[in-house]
């Protein structure tokens, strides 16, 4: 990647194609999603080798609460790993990596919510870097919470009706912050209910790859398109 290319500052990242990925090895689905985990390791040196401050990952749906049982509990088996594993992560406290979690986290399991909520705790005055798991999430459901968190200010009386526009619409969000490039591998070319408001400028690029079969130079050849597009937000 050369010196006069644009980095941009936050990439969001909706990882699919595990389950493809693994019935191509003739596995079971779901074993993908281990070695999609796998790959998010890799990424977060990726991420910090080209500089990229914010990094936002599409972890697990609303919907996904839909998926087979033994999917479903294959998968919160992963996420109790990873996150025991962020917790010894020397990586996390020498490059100050804020955790960051979204969603209707209150859906998991008691145990993963004590996990998330430990690992949010223990990084929350990192600001070198920052990750964010949008999990239990959907772009709805965060528009639908944000409206509702609104309507009970206005009832309570903290907040006028006339208060009410972008800027503290997006204060009630799940998080306001805007990615400047979103990828999507697994050959799919839809946006997938994923950060709906934040997404509103962002770059997107499609790639054929399934999650765990993305490297470092998937990253840098996106990289490399997002400089090369010229963003007008509008004007």
């Amino acid at each position: 990647m050369s010196e006069t290319e644009k980095v941009p500052r936050h990439i969001a990242i909706i990882m699919d194609g595990n389950r493809r990925f693994s019935k191509r090895l003739m596995m079971k689905p779901w074993k993908g999603h281990e070695w999609g985990a796998k790959k998010v390791e890799k990424l977060l040196d990726w991420c910090r080798e080209l500089d990229i401050k914010e990094l936002t990952l599409y972890s697990f749906s609303v919907e996904n609460f839909n998926r087979p049982k033994i999917e479903f509990d294959y998968l919160m088996n992963i996420f109790r790993k990873e996150f025991d594993r962020f917790k010894d992560d020397e990586r996390i406290h020498k490059h100050k990596i804020k955790i960051n979690f979204i969603g209707r986290l209150y859906m998991f399991p008691k145990d993963i919510q004590e996990k998330i909520s430990s690992l949010m705790a223990m990084t929350k005055d990192y600001n070198d870097y920052q990750i964010n798991f949008a999990m239990a999430y959907g772009g709805r459901a965060e528009v639908m919470d944000a409206t509702i968190k609104l309507a009970k200010q206005v009832k309570e009386g903290k907040l006028d009706i006339d208060q009410i526009n972008e800027e503290t619409f997006s204060k009630n969000l799940y998080f306001d912050h805007e990615p400047d490039l979103i990828i999507r591998t697994g050959g799919e070319k839809r946006t997938s209910n994923f950060l709906v408001w934040q997404s509103h400028y962002s770059e997107w690029c499609f790639l054929e790859k399934m999650w765990p079969e993305f490297e470092k130079e998937d990253l840098e050849i996106a990289i490399e398109e997002f400089s090369k597009r010229e963003r007008r937000f509008g004007k």
